[in-house]
C-alpha cells in the first residue's frame, strides 16, 4: 500500500476537538522550550560550538518526544543502513510539514541548514537558530544566493558538518507537486561531496498551516548515496527528484 492510498480520516466534530486539545499541549510545549533556547543563548555563545549544538539538539529531541506522547505522532526510518555517518556529505529531501526540520538533526551528525534569513527575527527561536551555523540566504537574491549556498555549504562540508537544503524550497502539501531548484544539486557538484535524498510522509500527520496534529505513523526513507564527482548539477537534481518521488508513491501508509 503507498502513501496516495491516504487513511480515513476522522472528522467528527468531538474527535476534532479531542485532537485540538492533545495539539495545543504541544503547542504549549513548544513555546516553552523555544523560549528557554532563546533566553539561553547568551550563555551559549561563551561556550565551545559543540557545547553550543549539543543543547540545543535537545529543542529536536524534545519536540518529537512530545509530538509522540501529546499528539500520537510516530515514525521509523528506513534504509539508514546507506548512510556513512563518518564522513559529510548533502541531504536533500522532499518538505511537506515542520515535523522533518526539528526530526533530520536527531539521526545526523552536526547539521548546517539552508535557510531563509528572516528565520533570525522570530524572536527567541530566531536567536537560538544563529548558533547552529547555519547557510542563510536571501530568496529574492538569485544567482547571489547560489554562490553564496556553493561557498558557505562546501565550507561547512570541509568543516566536518553535514548540509540539509529542501529542494522544494517550501513546504508542499501532501499529493502536489513542484519543482526542485538546483541549489542543492549545484552544492554537490561543486563540492564533490556525495548526497543522500530523503523521502518522508510527515505532512499527512502535521500539515502545513495547520494547528491540528493527527497521531500516525510517519516513515522516513533514505536513500543510496549519489556521488556527484562525474554528475551535473542537472543530473543530479534529477536522480534526486526522480528518487524522492518515486519513493514517495511507495512508502507505507500513515496509519
Amino acid at each position: 500500500m503507498n502513501t496516495h492510498h491516504k487513511k480515513k480520516e476522522n472528522n467528527h466534530p468531538l474527535y476534532l476537538a479531542w485532537l485540538a486539545l492533545r495539539s495545543l499541549v504541544y503547542w504549549i510545549g513548544l513555546a516553552g522550550i523555544t523560549i528557554l533556547a532563546g533566553l539561553i543563548t547568551p550563555v551559549l555563545y561563551l561556550l565551545p560550538s559543540s557545547v553550543q549544538y549539543k543543547t540545543l539538539l535537545i529543542w529536536s529531541t524534545f519536540n518529537i518526544w512530545l509530538l509522540n506522547v501529546a499528539c500520537g505522532i510516530r515514525y521509523q526510518v528506513i534504509g539508514l543502513e546507506h548512510v556513512d555517518l563518518k564522513h559529510s556529505a548533502i541531504i536533500l529531501a522532499n518538505h511537506q510539514s515542520t515535523w522533518e526540520t526539528m526530526f533530520i538533526p536527531t539521526i545526523f551528525p552536526r547539521i548546517s541548514w539552508v535557510l531563509k534569513k528572516e528565520l533570525y527575527k522570530i524572536p527567541f527561536y530566531g536567536w537560538a537558530l544563529s548558533l547552529l551555523n547555519p547557510i542563510a540566504i536571501d530568496r529574492k537574491a538569485g544567482k547571489s544566493a547560489i554562490e553564496q549556498v556553493k561557498i558557505n555549504g562546501k565550507q561547512r562540508l570541509d568543516q566536518g558538518s553535514w548540509v540539509c537544503i529542501f529542494p522544494q524550497g517550501t513546504r508542499v502539501a501532501v499529493g502536489a507537486k513542484s519543482r526542485y531548484k538546483k541549489g542543492g544539486a549545484m552544492l554537490a557538484s561543486y563540492s564533490k561531496y556525495p548526497v543522500y535524498p530523503m523521502a518522508h510522509n510527515a505532512g499527512y500527520c502535521w500539515p502545513r498551516n495547520q494547528f491540528i496534529k493527527r497521531p500516525g505513523l510517519i516513515t522516513v526513507s533514505i536513500g543510496a548515496k549519489i556521488d556527484s564527482r562525474d554528475k551535473t548539477p542537472a543530473e543530479i537534481n534529477r536522480l534526486v527528484q526522480e528518487w524522492i518521488e518515486n519513493e514517495l508513491t511507495t512508502l507505507p501508509a500513515v496509519r
